[in-house]
Parts: C-alpha cells; structure tokens; sequence
C-alpha cells in the first residue's frame, strides 16, 4: 500500500513543482501589465485574463501538493504537540471523513460544469479575451481528483503509521 501512497506522491509532487512555475509568469505579467496601463495608457484583456487563468491553475493544481508537504493552514490546536499516532489518527479521519467526501462531492458537481462548458467550446464574455474557459473549468474535476488521491495517501500512511510501520505520517 505505501508503493501507492508513494506512487500518489511522486505524481503530486510532480505537479505541484511544474505548476510553482507559473509564480513567476503571473509576476512577470502583471508587471507588464501595469507598466503597460500606467506608462503607455495600454491595456489588455487578454493578458488580464492570463493572470487569472495562471492564479486558477496554480491553486488549483498546487492544492495537492501543499496537502503533502504540510502547508495547509490547519487549526492545530492539538495536532501541534501531539504524539505520531494521535496526528496519524487525525489525519486519518480527516482524510477519511473531511476530504474523500468533499473531493467526491466535488467531482461529481464539477464534471458536468466542466462537460457544459467543453461541449459548446466555451469562451470568455469579453470580445478580446481568451478563449479557453472550457479548459479552466476542467481544472475543478483536476482539482478534485488530485485532492483525492492525495487524501488517500494521507489515509495509507496514516494506516501504516497506526500499524507501526512509519513513525510519522510526512512522507
């Protein structure tokens, strides 16, 4: 089972390092953007919209990978000092009961969103925009699977530690 929770890892740690990328594209074209508004009285919607489609795919693709690595904001009241199985507990439900049930639920509301949206090939309202919107809204179902995937990683290596195979939950 730790070969699939490894296996889930290795593909969102995979993702999550391609899309931290696009930090630095969304800088850069922001700061054009505003050099262009400012100093030449330019603008685009078109690259407008590209900053908002490179913040989507960051979070949502990112989401995952920040679940692995610990970097959720979580209320840790307990889970701060507690021992390895306690948070092997916590995470375990917390996957178990808090996150599968979301992601599915999530899932099941986004693929059709996303289909509507890829049947009539959906594109922004403004006359200029990009013409991806279909695409962006296939980043929620993305978002959802990787999510699930990755709280069932979290759920085997909290099994495993549990088990006593592990001594901590990380990866």
């Amino acid at each position: 089972m730790t070969r699939i929770a490894d296996a889930i890892d290795s593909l969102t740690r995979a993702i999550g390092r391609s899309v931290a990328w696009l930090v630095l594209a969304i800088v850069l074209l922001q700061f054009v953007l505003v050099l262009a508004r400012y100093l030449f009285g330019f603008g685009s919607i078109w690259l407008n919209e590209s900053v908002i489609y490179g913040h989507a795919t960051l979070f949502l693709m990112a989401a995952a990978w920040t679940l692995q690595t610990g970097g959720h904001v979580r209320v840790d009241i307990f889970y701060a000092d507690a021992a390895p199985r306690s948070r092997a507990v916590i995470d375990l439900f917390g996957s178990l009961l808090l996150l599968l049930p979301f992601a599915l639920l999530l899932l099941y509301l986004a693929l059709p969103f996303a289909a509507r949206s890829w049947a009539v090939l959906e594109r922004s309202q403004e006359t200029s925009g990009l013409p991806f919107v279909y695409l962006l809204k296939t980043l929620v179902p993305v978002f959802a699977v990787l999510m699930a995937l990755q709280g069932i990683a979290q759920a085997i290596r909290s099994v495993s530690v549990l088990r006593g195979e592990r001594h901590n939950v990380a990866s």
